[in-house]
């Protein structure tokens, strides 16, 4: 950049240069939608960065930049930041017209959005030539962005609770934190207030004592916990290696975002996503139709006797179980018992039991005639143990039944297939019930509460 100013280039709006096809043309915008850079099939690396302004906001102009080296290619810090562009030439690519980057006479220079205070470009190309004017058309864009609420169409992008297994979405989220669970491995965690529909479990019940279902992905400390939220499912998005460096800095914790194009999975039972090279990003503006439809319908569940029930349970719970806790106590998620704030509590709750430990119903008693069984609970929130110990699984068994019977019992809470004369469906997946069951937190030992609390049922019976 030359420190001097420069007044040759006639800037235009988006929608003007959207009718000056084969011509070169200079004009700003703001960055509403990031392609991550690939290697092009001969010796450039290129990307494609789609902009909007205050004369073209649906559905942005598509930019293709090509550059001899992936340093030499834009690299916004913000979706939402500013871009200047001079001597770019528009063509016709697909039906759709579009701007071409030309690596020997176009230039570039990259300005912070909506909060920048200069008027300095943080990153611009080696051609680039500063204007005193540009500063009023900076400022422009950042007080328009400010303000204009956009309609993109909701229908473009899905909810969490309509992903599908091996399929590529778009969806509207919060991204709630980032972790770096192994060298060079990272995942993101995102949430949009709905609730995931619940997995097939493919793995046999017996599978529970060498190869256990998970709890979560990946286990994390209290003090992170205990800030998200506890309604909705909280989705752990895995970024491909190989675009790592091009999108962590996007992904800015606490704030609501598009991504297109995301992988979504199911693997222990559990969803999954995934960022991958054909991912892109996309900036949402504060005033947002998406994002505050969102909001609102998550609030309303609030409002709501069983809006913290799954949505995959409704109108109601199966009748398998009864729990002694009166009909007014609210229902309870497995974030919300997991974050309370004391560790000794009791809960209502809406859950699957997804498997058990013994799983044989001839084992579920000590020698000495004891219950204790280790279960795995889950709603669309998290997973966590409970026992059933003694006394409360002489309750939730209502005795101590034949087995024969108590083995029907037992496949039908876990959701184990069965054909039309009670056999089991060899090989077949399973879909447990949502029951209702009453959990209470103790500790193990008073010198270290949290590290060793634990969960237990009580006042729940199966019924059958």
């Amino acid at each position: 950049m030359v420190d001097k100013y420069c007044s040759d280039y006639k800037y235009m709006k988006i929608r003007d240069a959207n009718d000056s096809i084969t011509q070169k043309v200079s004009f700003f915008g703001l960055i509403f939608e990031i392609g991550l850079p690939k290697k092009s099939k001969g010796t450039d690396y290129y990307c494609t960065l789609k902009l909007v302004d205050q004369s073209h906001h649906s559905p942005g102009i598509p930019v293709n930049f090509f550059a001899p080296r992936l340093d030499m290619l834009p690299r916004a810090l913000s979706l939402g930041d500013i871009i200047q562009l001079s001597d770019v030439t528009m063509k016709i690519y697909q039906g759709e017209a579009c701007a071409t980057f030309n690596k020997h006479f176009s230039s570039f220079a990259l300005y912070e959005g909506e909060d920048g205070v200069g008027y300095l470009p943080y990153q611009f190309s080696t051609n680039f030539r500063r204007r005193e004017q540009d500063k009023k058309i900076i400022a422009s864009l950042r007080k328009w962005s400010a303000d204009v609420m956009p309609d993109e169409g909701s229908s473009d992008f899905l909810p969490l609770r309509n992903i599908k297994e091996g399929e590529l979405m778009d969806v509207a989220c919060k991204i709630l934190c980032s972790l770096e669970v192994a060298q060079d491995v990272y995942i993101i965690f995102v949430w949009d207030g709905t609730d995931t529909p619940p997995c097939s479990i493919q793995a046999p019940i017996e599978e529970e004592m060498n190869n256990q279902l998970p709890l979560h992905n990946l286990p994390l400390p209290r003090d992170l916990l205990c800030t998200l939220p506890t309604v909705g499912t909280i989705l752990r998005v895995v970024i491909d290696q190989s675009i790592q460096i091009d999108v962590l800095h996007l992904l800015k914790a606490g704030k609501w975002m598009k991504l297109l194009n995301v992988l979504f999975k199911a693997n222990d039972g559990s969803w999954g996503g995934a960022l991958t090279p054909e991912t892109r990003l996309r900036y949402t503006f504060n005033k947002d139709n998406i994002i505050e439809e969102s909001q609102r319908s998550h609030e309303s569940r609030f409002s709501m006797k069983m809006g913290r029930m799954s949505y995959w349970c409704f109108p109601q719970p199966s009748l398998i179980t009864d729990v002694d806790c009166a009909e007014w106590v609210p229902c309870r998620t497995l974030m919300d018992v997991l974050t309370h704030s004391e560790v000794t509590a009791k809960f209502k709750c809406v859950v699957r039991v997804v498997s058990a430990l013994p799983w044989r119903v001839e084992d579920f008693r000590s020698p000495s005639g004891i219950y204790r069984i280790r279960l795995t609970l889950e709603d669309s929130t998290a997973r966590l143990h409970a026992f059933i110990h003694a006394e409360d699984g002489e309750y939730f068994f209502g005795g101590y039944p034949a087995l024969d019977v108590l083995t029907m019992k037992w496949k039908k809470l876990l959701g184990v297939a069965l054909d039309d004369v009670g056999k089991e469906i060899s090989g077949a997946s399973r879909n447990p019930l949502w029951v209702q069951c009453c959990l209470k937190s103790y500790y193990i030992d008073e010198n270290n509460c949290w590290g060793t609390r634990q969960f237990r049922i009580f006042g729940t019976k199966l019924l059958g």
